[in-house]
């Protein structure tokens, strides 16, 4: 297990905003819970004031469920460019689910994603991350807090 500290949270968004501000993105979709303090900081990162939510269920506790579970609705009412944002791309399931189910119900937006950490493993590739991860990630704000 990895104890990833503010430090380098806050060393990483710096160069993951780099990065997206080519993008422009005019909403900043945080997934939660993981997603919440990467996408806020993203957000005054690049000064954007729309910042929306869902919330994705793929764990009852340790016990995997069959599917994702996306709950919540996002207004994107005369929006072109989103960024979704998640802490990890772990088993890639969450985000996989969650792009798809976005580009299906929205399918005039340009939908782009970002993480911190990413695992060859995941199925799902994002079109923005930082770091390669080879096991679990302890972030500053699950042990912290």
């Amino acid at each position: 297990m990895k104890y990833y500290a503010y430090e380098n949270f806050k060393k990483d968004t710096n160069r993951l905003l780099h990065e997206l501000r080519e993008f422009q993105p005019e909403v900043i979709l945080g997934i939660a819970r993981g997603g919440l303090t990467l996408c806020h900081a993203i957000a005054e990162g690049l000064n954007v004031r729309a910042v929306q939510t869902i919330r994705t269920e793929l764990y009852d506790n340790t016990c995997k469920r069959d599917a994702v579970s996306i709950f919540g609705e996002c207004d994107f009412n005369f929006i072109t460019k989103v960024l979704v944002v998640d802490d990890i791309a772990d088993s890639g399931e969450t985000l996989d689910a969650v792009m798809r189910h976005l580009e299906n119900k929205y399918r005039t937006i340009e939908f782009r994603s970002a993480t911190l950490f990413y695992k060859k493993t995941s199925i799902y590739k994002p079109n923005y991350w930082i770091n390669e991860a080879d096991g679990w990630i302890d972030f500053f704000w699950e042990r912290d807090f």
